[in-house]
């Protein structure tokens, strides 16, 4: 008998209860704030994606893009900008701003516009 008991009340503890219409538009109104919020981080990383697909135009961009190129660093991105405007992204090495096999690693990421 007190097993039925104990074993009623875990049961009645556990049993899925009716939320009230006030907790129901709190609960969707959070989960739809989270949904915006993931969704324009979704949206930020597809346009970070798509910039990355596309070369950068070493004529116009910032150090800070630039240091993202591989081998890429402060100092180096500081000697792009300084030695602009390029006609053609190879001017990098004719310039002297980095050797070939320097400019061969970003070649395919860089553009002279």
């Amino acid at each position: 008998m007190l097993l039925c008991l104990v074993g009623s009340v875990l049961l009645a503890g556990c049993a899925p209860s009716n939320p009230s219409p006030d907790r129901i538009r709190q609960d969707t109104a959070k989960a739809t704030h989270n949904a915006v919020q993931d969704a324009k981080a979704v949206t930020q990383g597809v346009v970070d994606g798509l910039k990355q697909s596309r070369p950068l135009n070493i004529n116009s961009a910032s150090a800070d893009q630039l240091e993202h190129l591989p081998g890429v660093d402060e100092e180096r991105a500081r000697r792009i900008i300084a030695n602009r405007p390029y006609d053609h992204a190879d001017d990098l090495v004719k310039k002297h701003v980095m050797s070939r096999a320097e400019y061969d690693r970003i070649s395919g990421q860089v553009m002279a516009k």
